[in-house]
């Protein structure tokens, strides 16, 4: 099976966590898309969703996919997302994609976290997949050095016209690479203070409760 096609598996896999009658948390990224046009044959038995990025929110609403905003919600029973990187405790490298913030913040409101990916995306040790931050842009100089300093190279990530790629919130990103992440919890909490991080891309304290893992064999769902 090709990526795509096993992305689309664990898709379809995922609409077993989607309680009926109830809302549900949705991520961002291609494998989520795939969970998107799912969700579309079951748009008449949920609530509605919540969404973590305006690309997001625009497939839900193409589908006729009602969508609240987070700020209109109290609870979720489910959030479900992809992840750049997850190792074998559920811990996840997130936010290729530039929604990383919005995913902690839909993430929160959420009962379960149901990561949904492709088997490439399971490490031993988080790192390899560069570590995306979400800065204030006048800190961005300093917090280079400052990932410096833990033997990280953190680089502005750039659009095709070589500006700076700005989130939905409007902030750019840094992308990080050469860390060693043994201790994610950790590591998120301290870069999560320093002065100009807005999020750490580092899901631990948000952790996955099981990820449906695309296989070639099939899903592979593992608990954490």
């Amino acid at each position: 099976m090709t990526q795509d096609e096993l992305k689309a598996l664990v898709g379809q896999a995922a609409l077993a966590h989607v309680v009926p009658g109830e809302l549900v948390g949705v991520g961002t990224g291609s494998t989520v898309n795939h969970f998107i046009d799912a969700l579309a044959g079951m748009k008449d038995r949920i609530a509605g969703a919540v969404s973590s990025s305006d690309a997001s929110t625009a497939r839900l609403l193409a589908h006729g996919i009602r969508v609240l905003d987070a700020a209109e919600v109290t609870q979720l029973p489910v959030y479900i997302d992809g992840a750049d990187e997850i190792d074998g405790r559920g811990h996840m490298v997130k936010g290729g994609g530039a929604a990383l913030t919005r995913e902690k913040i839909v993430a929160d409101l959420a009962e379960r976290f149901v990561c949904i990916a492709d088997a490439s995306k399971q490490v031993a040790v988080l790192g390899g997949f560069p570590l995306p931050v979400e800065v204030i842009a006048m800190a961005a100089p300093r917090l280079v050095r400052r990932f410096a300093a833990l033997g990280g190279s953190a680089t502005l990530r750039l659009k095709a016209d070589g500006q700076p790629l700005l989130t939905d919130n409007g902030h750019p990103l840094l992308d990080v690479r050469g860390l060693q992440i043994t201790d994610p919890l950790a590591m998120e909490a301290e870069i999560s203070q320093w002065p100009g991080v807005v999020t750490c891309g580092i899901f631990a304290r948000h952790r996955a409760s099981l990820c449906l893992l695309g296989t070639p064999a099939g899903v592979q769902t593992l608990v954490f």
